[in-house]
């Protein structure tokens, strides 16, 4: 199984160092961080990109049903299981697409059985996020306006797209494009071509060259590009299995 990296978020300390020693007893399982609040919690979702979130429900600001609902509208959501010490909020706690619902005081074995769910429905719920939906069609060329005007840039020359702000940049043989589409449509469509690395990273599969580590995590490395995208947490093992794949 593999190791979940998990952020806490509750406002009442008492409770997050509860849930953090619990967390100490459970393999496969690391704490990435802590918040007080939902517009914390937010922050290090961000910073952290957490496989799984451990909250309340009731908290200053954003109640955590309201949390949850920001966080499963992200492209690549983590998996949220709520410890709270109200019960009546089960209903509405699981329309958010929560995975778990605990009560406080949560016991170490309610714990390790929800996270235990989680990780044995982890691995193919990655897997699909990894490759996303593939087109039926998908384009050989991208249209891209610049200011020397309209470019046909070549699909199978681009080695990795990277979101920027509102824009994502085509990596490819002649340097660096600006392309006016989301990396989630991008995806979508070229589903066959491109796996997802990061949140804000498509790399070609046809280009991969292995894996390698520095002090911020895993990176792609890809061949005729000084490119090293990032690997998130919760796509490593997707993309491991993809390198050991190609390397057969």
């Amino acid at each position: 199984m593999t190791e979940l990296g998990v952020l806490i978020v509750d406002d009442e300390p008492l409770a997050r160092a509860r849930l953090a020693r619990q967390l100490e007893g459970l393999q496969r399982c690391t704490l990435l961080g802590e918040a007080a609040d939902a517009e914390a919690a937010l922050v290090q979702v961000e910073v952290l990109d957490p496989d799984l979130v451990l909250m309340d429900i009731e908290m200053p600001g954003d109640s955590g049903l309201v949390l949850a609902e920001k966080l499963s509208a992200r492209e690549h959501p983590p998996a949220m299981i709520f410890c709270t010490a109200h019960d009546e909020f089960a209903l509405p706690a699981f329309a958010t697409a929560a995975t778990g619902y605990l009560l406080k005081p949560v016991a170490r074995e309610q714990l390790a059985a929800a996270i235990d769910k989680l990780q044995r429905l982890s691995k193919p719920q990655r897997r699909v996020a990894a490759t996303g939906k593939v087109g039926e069609s998908p384009r050989p060329q991208i249209k891209a306006v610049s200011r020397r005007g309209v470019e046909l840039l070549p699909v199978d020359t681009i080695r990795c797209l990277i979101a920027d702000s509102k824009y994502v940049v085509a990596h490819h043989d002649g340097g660096e494009t600006i392309l006016d589409e989301s990396l989630k449509d991008l995806e979508r469509e070229f589903g066959d071509t491109f796996v997802r690395v990061h949140r804000n990273a498509l790399v070609s599969r046809h280009f991969i060259a292995g894996l390698s580590r520095d002090s911020g995590g895993y990176r792609v490395m890809l061949s005729g590009s000084e490119q090293r995208p990032q690997v998130s947490r919760r796509l490593l093992p997707t993309i491991r299995e993809l390198v050991e794949e190609l390397g057969r």
